[in-house]
């Protein structure tokens, strides 16, 4: 009876010991943290309003904020993670923007960096501009010191990132 009680007292610590030491190595550390301004408008998801984004190498976190509660997190990474659950990128593409978007797009317009490998890109001042046509797609992207702007007229996709200071 005492070595039971004895044995069910070390697996509690094992236990606790376990859920601390899991629980700080998921947790990660951003070295970017940007308040934004966040409007995304797709035939299936529509937010305009608070945004905070996280970023450091290839992880992304963008916590999406309504009346200043939090509602939805998307999390790029390898996937990509919403509410609903983990995703491939190219999924991603394929449910909420556009099948045939390079499986980056979305992760590179979020983070202001240029797209389909940089085609049609021109610099401008404090930024740079691509405009790129096709039978699928008729995009507009625009990243300058006002924000993200990125706009597919083909297949009705709005994504636009501005400061909050501005």
């Amino acid at each position: 009876m005492v070595k039971n009680e004895e044995l069910l007292k070390n697996i509690k610590y094992l236990f606790i010991i376990l859920i601390l030491f899991f629980t700080a190595c998921s947790t990660k550390e951003y070295k970017h943290i940007e308040p934004k301004i966040f409007i995304l408008k797709t035939t299936k998801l529509k937010f305009a309003d608070l945004a905070y984004l996280r970023h450091s190498g290839d992880t992304i976190e963008l916590e999406l904020f309504v009346a200043g509660k939090a509602m939805k997190r998307i999390y790029i990474n390898n996937l990509l993670c919403i509410d609903e659950g983990c995703m491939r990128k190219s999924s991603f593409n394929k449910e909420y923007l556009y099948k045939e978007y390079p499986v980056e797009l979305f992760e590179h317009v979020i983070l202001g960096k240029k797209i389909y490998k940089g085609i049609n890109l021109v610099y401008l001042n404090g930024g740079f501009e691509q405009k790129i046509e096709s039978k699928d797609v008729a995009i507009m992207y625009r990243v300058d010191t006002k924000g993200v702007y990125f706009r597919d007229r083909k297949n009705n996709i709005l994504i636009k990132l501005k400061d909050v200071k501005q």
